[in-house]
């Protein structure tokens, strides 16, 4: 008989319509709604606190070599899902959700939607039933995996050259 324990986890800090929340025994951070929201909705509009040439951790890709960290900074707790509720519109800087969010519902977006060729490619473990595993950027993945999913304007560009090579 396997017990699930639910992980303890506490708020850091409200930010209006979401919260940051951390996990107690892991430390990891994560975003969660504070409202409901039906799928289509603009939940928030972002910008560029910063524009670097080279991606890091925090970076969303916006075009080639240009990399933004988020402004409002919270955002940057969007955590990666293989199955995302969220999509960052980096053309109308706008956070959309692509699923109905209910309150204290996590944020969660695809990271290769952003990223062309990840910084740091790491193993999924999500627990979606189409969990991808390794998470390496837009540029490593099937057309059948590409259908499934909404990218970014300028990851679509890429993924459009990629395939006339």
């Amino acid at each position: 008989m396997h017990i699930f324990v639910k992980p303890q986890v506490s708020e850091v800090s409200q930010h209006g319509f979401a919260s940051i929340m951390i996990n107690e025994s892991t430390s990891e951070k994560s975003l969660l709604s504070n409202n409901r929201y039906h799928k289509g909705d603009i939940i928030t509009d972002f910008s560029a606190a910063t524009t670097t040439s080279i991606p890091t951790y925090l970076t969303i890709q916006t075009g080639e070599n240009i990399h933004i960290t988020l402004h409002p900074s919270f955002l940057q707790y969007v955590n990666h899902s293989c199955a995302p509720n969220v999509f960052f519109d980096t053309t109308q800087m706008q956070l959309i959700a692509l699923e109905n969010i209910f309150n204290g519902d996590e944020f969660v977006f695809f990271y290769p939607s952003t990223e062309w060729k990840m910084n740091q490619p790491f193993e999924c473990h999500c627990s979606s039933t189409h969990c991808l595993h390794h998470i390496n950027g837009s540029f490593s993945l099937s057309d059948e995996t590409i259908h499934a999913y909404r990218f970014t304007d300028f990851i679509q560009e890429k993924l459009l050259l990629q395939r006339q090579k």
